[in-house]
């Protein structure tokens, strides 16, 4: 629903990336007559070429989800070619001592000093949030939101 409420705040030049052809049917539809007013990627984001840099780039959890270290390289050499130097990069993950798997798939737990190793020099951590989530069947869920900004 983030994009919904983005396009709600006026937010303009928005994209949205996701490999299930049927989530961005769902969002498409749900948001109506202002879909069109939104790029729309069907890709994985480890192969993703954009067509033109962005201004933010917004991870809601997908990243903790890669846990070959080959994917994550993917992702990260994506990430690079997709964010402008200067922009923002808002990634939510698992946080340390949150759950080591999620609808039955392993995932990867993260704290700042993970995080920053993985992204490499090229990110300066910049803001960290912490938050415990409820899922629908009532567990609490341990995430930790992290902005960096692209320094190159």
């Amino acid at each position: 629903m983030l994009v919904d409420r983005l396009l709600e705040g006026g937010y303009q030049h928005l994209a949205v990336l996701d490999i299930s052809s049927s989530a961005m049917v769902y969002a498409k539809n749900r948001i109506g007559v202002k879909a069109p007013d939104v790029e729309w990627f069907e890709a994985d984001v480890t192969t993703f070429s954009p067509p033109h840099q962005f201004d933010v780039w917004h991870d809601r959890a997908v990243f903790h989800f890669l846990t070959n270290a080959t994917d994550r390289n993917k992702y990260l050499r994506a990430l690079r070619h997709t964010l402008r130097p200067g922009g923002h990069l808002i990634i939510a993950t698992f946080a340390l001592g949150g759950p080591q798997k999620c609808s039955g798939l392993d995932i990867v737990q993260y704290d700042s000093g993970s995080i920053s190793k993985e992204l490499g020099n090229g990110f300066s951590l910049v803001e960290e949030c912490h938050e415990t989530h409820m899922t629908p069947a009532h567990k609490e869920q341990m995430f930790t939101y992290f902005r960096f900004i692209k320094l190159n």
